[in-house]
């Protein structure tokens, strides 16, 4: 369901909150330069939801919502969200996906220290580029994501998109027993293979649901993957389906073809042109359904395929003067030396580097430092029989290249690095900062496969 602009959360917007007093500053690491108003009040806390049918299940949702409240905004407005933090534990916001100052990025010990316990922080930045992107914590990451905290962010083509009509589907394997209780979000052996995969899927946080969609339409599908760990192979059998946007970026339409692989954090828009009345289109993970389509009589005359989405406005790299830089994902096949309380095993690496999850100071220790404005050629070697969608934060990649399948060059900020597969991606300098660099299968990343790229 799509929410507008400046709505406060019915139902918890009478919540009383700690705000950041004097006394509370010394949580931040910056302030908005105007917090004088917001556009959506959005509060985390638990909630008690039916997941596993006959079962209470207390997930940690987004504005009463697992996944989270649907955000919107248009494309070159500023978005302003107070989150307010009701959960047992500190976390923070990052806007997946969004080019946006470094002190928005939510990182803790980075762009900001951790949203403690009731209180808040106010997010603030313009929004350059339209289409589908999403938002999620960035402390305990593997519990945080897998109880539920996760949410679509929609940002709104300045000029219109051309299609009538759209939904949102947001897809997520939850970590749960028969009873609905939370199981472990990430087991050793699995963090070392795959990821560890969660058991029931959802579709919008409903197991296999129905839903119905206008007779005659063309409707674009904006469907996220906000799993801690699956791939998706994205099918719909018998139906005539565009892509029209790979993780918020336009490309020129073309059929989705047999499949789509769509890799934890990644986002595919497509246009799907509903056929007549009465008939059932099947969404499927592979083999499996993961919800049901439905045709209704619409009351309008047919819809036709829109043209492209307008391209965002994002610097074209430079490829006669790009600097080339290399980056090596590989397992690093050891745990880590301190067994004690809170210790976090070491399974992967970037470049011989494994980043410690316990460790604040990796933050000041970067793999690479780019020049501002600099042109940059990324050569990424997933040196594993694993899949790792690799995903940078605050700056924006274009594809060029895989040594394992062709490529039709685009935009996009995570890129599905198949086993043993080498691929060029490529970028401009653009955005200062220290922007984190990692795998986006939870716990690869919690157990080392994660590094920072600074750029001055």
């Amino acid at each position: 369901m799509s929410f507008t602009r400046r709505q406060i959360l019915a139902g918890l917007a009478g919540v009383a909150v700690v705000g950041l007093g004097a006394g509370g500053a010394r949580y931040w690491l910056g302030r908005p330069a105007d917090s004088a108003g917001h556009d959506y009040e959005l509060i985390a806390a638990p909630m008690q939801v039916e997941l596993v049918p006959g079962h209470a299940t207390e997930v940690w949702a987004y504005g009463g919502q697992a996944p989270g409240l649907e955000l919107r905004a248009r494309q070159g407005d500023w978005l302003r969200v107070r989150f307010i933090n009701h959960l047992p534990q500190p976390t923070t916001i990052h806007w997946h996906g969004i080019r946006l100052p470094l002190e928005m990025d939510g990182v803790p010990y980075l762009s900001q220290l951790p949203v403690l316990p009731g209180e808040y922080f106010d997010y603030r930045f313009r929004v350059e580029d339209a289409g589908t992107f999403w938002y999620h914590p960035h402390t305990s990451s593997a519990e945080q994501l897998g109880r539920g905290l996760v949410g679509p962010l929609i940002i709104e083509e300045r000029e219109g998109s051309g299609f009538r009509h759209e939904r949102t589907l947001n897809l997520k394997h939850w970590h749960l027993d028969r009873e609905g209780a939370f199981s472990d979000f990430s087991v050793p052996r699995e963090a070392a293979r795959g990821g560890t995969p969660g058991v029931l899927s959802s579709l919008n946080g409903v197991h296999a649901p129905t839903l119905e969609l206008p007779a005659g339409q063309v409707v674009r599908l904006r469907i996220l993957n906000l799993d801690n760990t699956l791939t998706y192979r994205l099918n719909l059998p018998d139906a005539e389906v565009r892509i029209y946007a790979l993780d918020g970026h336009p490309i020129q339409p073309r059929p989705l073809g047999k499949e789509y692989w769509l890799g934890p954090g990644m986002r595919i828009d497509v246009g799907l042109r509903v056929p007549e009345a009465g008939r059932e289109l099947a969404l499927r993970n592979g083999p499996l359904r993961l919800g049901t389509l439905r045709s209704v009589v619409a009351g309008e005359a047919p819809g036709d395929w829109p043209a492209a989405l307008p391209a965002n406005p994002v610097a074209e790299p430079d490829l006669a003067r790009a600097q080339k830089l290399r980056f090596n994902f590989e397992w690093a096949g050891a745990l880590s030396a301190d067994t004690g309380e809170g210790a976090v095993p070491t399974f992967w690496q970037i470049n011989g580097q494994a980043w410690d999850i316990n460790d604040k100071t990796c933050v000041e220790r970067p793999i690479a430092t780019l020049h501002k404005n600099g042109h940059y050629i990324f050569e990424l070697r997933n040196v594993s029989q694993y899949q790792h969608p690799i995903h940078l934060h605050g700056l924006v990649f274009k594809v060029l290249s895989s040594n394992r399948k062709r490529i039709e060059p685009y935009f996009t900020d995570t890129y599905l690095l198949g086993r043993n597969e080498t691929a060029q991606v490529a970028l401009v300098a653009d955005n200062p900062g220290v922007w984190m660099f990692h795998c986006h299968v939870i716990d690869h990343m919690e157990t080392g496969l994660m590094a920072a790229i600074e750029v001055v």
